[in-house]
């Protein structure tokens, strides 16, 4: 009697790969991590990208060929359907909404390997993860008892990938959706602070870990879907009391999060592409929020905990004391860059936010052909994401041979005759070198106070960065403020450069 009850209670995928295939994923393997090389840097960042293109189209041409659990007519339905959205999401989005829409795609990598686990667990003989010991020694008690179908019996190993993947999916999608909300305006940037949050934080982090230890001994439906529900809920905890100076490494963090969930995934599906890429998004991104912290002076633990010491008025915009300083004109401005012979451009979230990159090139230019040399310097940090001003300024059509790090730019300063900042703050102040009871304390700067002359350009002097800290550079007796929106003044000063 088993093996009638075998046939019709588990159709099992046979899941033994043959040579090509796993050649071929491979393959896949290699391009994704020469995709990951080439990205590192911009002169080679197309290369990388098509490199992950051609890594992708393997993996996929490969899994449709070898597909056992959906027909190839629904399979080529939903690759119409999601190519088409992010056809048309890729030809309208702005590069300035390039942070956002990086936190929404990291919502979909977390949501899609939920899914994933929960198909898995509801069909696991499609998925090839029955454990068939224990399945043929339960046929046998119930075939001698009931004469029905026994319980399905998922292996061990299976429910803890699965419940893994979920958990992490489940976390990067809700956190992800925070902080999209945040980067999108649609949401307070500034921290969201609960009472005894990270009480509250450890409390669910040991129920999910319970749960899931329940859901191994019991396979139960309660306890998946507590998990899954407990994961959701701390990723939105976790989120929250981030604020928008530590977007950066928010959206770097939850990269890594959403490569692991693959990787979980994979194992689950027994799918070597997904277990290669998702360590490798998930190791790169996990090594990308380590440098951006080191970068920002903040702890990388504190980080993935939550915001850990961060005060509900943080970056609230502290009181600031009133001193005297100088406000210039995009004349005069257009007047000292022309008689420059160095100028070093920084530029900020505020020029992402005026989208002011191609009239800034349009600047640089005018000044290269007036004999000015005209660099562009990049803190790790600047902006919401991390290479939000190189995607900018590439986008500008800006050389990359002028663009340049702050490990590698810091020291031309002292020889600078115009430091131009635009829409920078937090990464030009030189308390994070000077007050130690200053949250960015710690943390590298700009020598911008050694240039000859400064220009500042913010639309008012109200306003502080993200860390709610005040700048001694405003008030510095060779600071010019340039008080306006940044394109409309640098527009300004190019008309000016031109008469």
């Amino acid at each position: 009697m088993v093996l009638p009850l075998l046939a019709e209670g588990a159709h099992i995928l046979e899941i033994t790969p043959s040579p090509w295939v796993a050649f071929a994923y491979l393959a896949a393997g290699v391009l994704f991590i020469l995709a990951l090389r080439g990205l590192s840097s911009p002169g080679t960042s197309r290369a990388g990208n098509r490199y992950g293109m051609a890594g992708m189209t393997i993996a996929i041409v490969t899994t449709l060929l070898t597909h056992g659990i959906a027909s190839l007519p629904e399979i080529v339905v939903a690759l119409a359907i999601g190519g088409g959205i992010g056809f048309i999401t890729a030809r309208r989005i702005q590069m300035t909404d390039m942070p956002q829409l990086v936190a929404a795609f990291h919502s979909l990598v977390g949501l899609a390997a939920v899914l994933v686990g929960w198909a898995a667990y509801l069909n696991p003989d499609a998925f090839g993860i029955l454990d068939m010991a224990a399945y043929l020694t339960d046929t046998l008690a119930h075939a001698s008892s009931t004469g029905a179908p026994p319980p399905t019996q998922i292996h061990p190993q299976s429910l803890i990938e699965m419940a893994l993947g979920i958990a992490i999916g489940a976390i990067t999608f809700s956190g992800s959706v925070i902080a999209f909300l945040k980067l999108a305006g649609k949401m307070s940037g500034a921290p969201i602070i609960l009472p005894a949050r990270h009480a509250i934080n450890i409390v669910i982090l040991l129920a999910i870990a319970f749960f899931i230890f329940g859901f191994v001994m019991s396979q139960s439906m309660l306890d998946i879907a507590l998990i899954t529900a407990l994961a959701f809920i701390i990723g939105f905890l976790l989120i929250i009391p981030i604020g928008g100076a530590d977007m950066p490494v928010v959206v770097s963090m939850l990269n890594s999060y959403s490569g692991w969930a693959a990787a979980a995934m994979g194992f689950t599906l027994h799918n070597t592409a997904m277990i290669i890429t998702g360590a490798l998004v998930g190791s790169s991104g996990a090594i990308l929020s380590y440098i951006m912290c080191k970068a920002m002076n903040r702890s990388f633990i504190s980080v993935i905990a939550g915001g850990f010491g961060a005060t509900a008025d943080a970056g609230g915009g502290a009181a600031k004391e009133q001193r005297p300083w100088k406000r210039g004109s995009a004349e005069d401005a257009a007047f000292l860059l022309k008689e420059a012979e160095n100028v070093i451009i920084i530029p900020g979230y505020g020029m992402a936010v005026a989208q002011a990159q191609h009239v800034l090139r349009e600047m640089a230019d005018t000044l290269k052909k007036e004999g000015v040399n005209v660099k562009y310097a990049i803190h790790p940090v600047a902006g919401r994401m991390p290479g939000h001003m190189n995607v900018l300024l590439a986008e500008a059509n800006v050389p990359y041979d002028e663009v340049f790090e702050l490990e590698d730019i810091n020291g031309e300063f002292a020889q600078c005759d115009v430091a131009f900042i635009i829409g920078a703050n937090d990464v030009v102040n030189p308390a994070a070198r000077t007050d130690k009871s200053s949250p960015i304390y710690g943390m590298p700067v700009f020598d911008v106070e050694k240039a000859k002359t400064v220009m500042f350009i913010k639309r008012s002097m109200s306003g502080v960065g993200y860390s709610g800290v005040d700048n001694d550079v405003f008030y510095m007796d060779q600071t010019m403020m340039l008080l306006a929106d940044a394109k409309k003044m640098v527009e300004e000063i190019v008309k000016s450069l031109q008469h």
